[in-house]
């Protein structure tokens, strides 16, 4: 009987078992050997695993050296080779402090961030724009950022009113740029200059009862919500007489966006106008609202609303917000939130808070609390003090170890599921007996 030919026998192979005729690098095998170096920054855990002490600064020269490729691929001709490159470089940079890298290299970049923007296509554009933002949290405020800001800006702003780029390129890059400017606080002219562009994009919603395109109007709710929460940042660093200026603006007009068929609109609306009462009320202690009554009756419609039409998950999520916003415009109430990063702890305690974390946790992902402990400029922003320096010995005997993880998560899950299985009894007992 005839041997089965094995796969791939009719190339002949030289050493390392590669192939002697080796095809040209495509396109393809680009974006495959790509990501094979990408695995590494998937997780801020790949960071920091247990296993035996190596030598640190030889681990900071691999990183630094497979970033510097990175950094090279990101002027690919393959458009897939430059996608992954920036997703790399976002996920090395929302995992790591590495400022002295960055500062280096900050101009090549923001040529690099620039360029993709330009000429990529909608996913390349939003990766850029995601890597604009972390480039200028690892840089924090200063000249050299001032100095990003100024070749980036006026690219993101062309994106942005752009009505023939894709809604996520717009999207990304309005988050993009609320965040870079709320960095960059000292120029007051380009505050106001970014926060105005953003109103042209978000008031746009203002009139969606007139809009007679139901399919226009849904298409560009994504890009509304990021233009509204990046306005909403920028608006917490406002001068006072600013933000005057915009309540009387804006207070009238945004309950009408709580009648949005989008969920997250509703939200973000809501949200705005509960920090927007807490700064009024900063300003004015008397501060009164004339239609508070039509206001309140509609957050508590949205706070207990039980439409059968809507998912449970939405209308759960949107009863939980909406009670905190209604608490806060009624009772001028915030509920304090606590979040813990290594040894340290942060109290979130107003509306403006809230809003400044929720937005920098979006861009950072798992990243935030590293970047919390790490990075001055976010400490500087909610005022932790300088970071909390720790000794070896202290961070091993904080340091749980694998297999006690492994023996916590499993009590919890039993415990987990003794306190569930009496909950389905106890309802499965009440339907018997009805």
């Amino acid at each position: 009987m005839p041997k089965p030919k094995k796969r791939g026998s009719n190339h002949q192979r030289g050493a390392g078992g590669q192939p002697r005729n080796v095809q040209p690098f495509s396109d393809e095998d680009a974006s495959i050997e790509t990501m094979s170096h990408c695995s590494g920054f998937s997780d801020p855990a790949s960071f920091t695993e247990d296993g035996p002490e190596v030598d640190e600064e030889a681990t900071q020269e691999d990183l630094e050296y497979k970033l510097k490729g990175f950094i090279d691929l990101t002027l690919d001709k393959s458009a897939k080779t430059r996608q992954a490159a920036l997703e790399s470089l976002k996920s090395a940079f929302s995992s790591k402090i590495l400022y002295e890298f960055v500062m280096e290299r900050r101009m090549t970049l923001a040529d690099s961030i620039e360029r993709c923007i330009k000429k990529g296509k909608s996913d390349e554009q939003c990766a850029a724009a995601g890597l604009a933002c972390l480039l200028c949290v690892q840089m924090g405020s200063g000249i050299e950022s001032e100095e990003i800001f100024k070749t980036l800006g006026p690219v993101l702003k062309k994106i942005v009113c752009d009505g023939t780029a894709s809604i996520q390129a717009r999207q990304a890059c309005a988050t993009c740029l609320g965040i870079c400017c709320f960095i960059i606080t000292d120029d007051i002219t380009e505050l106001h200059s970014t926060m105005e562009c953003l109103e042209n994009i978000f008031t746009k919603a203002y009139q969606r009862d007139r809009d007679t395109n139901g399919v226009s109007s849904t298409h560009n709710t994504v890009l509304h919500i990021s233009a509204l929460l990046a306005w909403t940042l920028l608006l917490t660093i406002c001068p006072m007489n600013e933000v005057k200026k915009k309540i009387e603006m804006h207070l009238h007009k945004l309950p009408s966006l709580l009648s949005c068929d989008d969920l997250n609109m509703r939200i973000a609306a809501g949200e705005t106008l509960a920090l927007l009462f807490e700064l009024a009320r900063e300003t004015d202690a008397d501060f009164f609202y004339e239609d508070m009554e039509l206001l309140t009756e509609k957050l508590r419609a949205l706070a207990t609303d039980g439409n059968k039409h809507r998912a449970k998950v939405d209308k759960r999520k949107q009863r939980s917000v909406f009670r905190d916003v209604l608490r806060a415009v009624e009772e001028r109430d915030f509920p304090t939130e606590m979040v813990k990063f290594g040894p340290e702890r942060m109290y979130i305690d107003c509306w403006v808070k809230k809003q400044t974390y929720d937005t920098f946790k979006e861009v950072l992902g798992s990243g935030m609390q590293y970047h919390l402990q790490s990075n001055d400029f976010l400490r500087n922003v909610f005022e932790l003090g300088p970071p909390v320096m720790l000794d070896a010995a202290t961070l091993k005997t904080m340091k749980i170890s694998r297999f006690e993880r492994h023996l916590y998560n499993s009590a919890a899950f039993k415990a987990r599921t003794k306190a569930r299985s009496k909950c389905r009894d106890k309802r499965a007992d009440v339907g018997e007996f009805f």
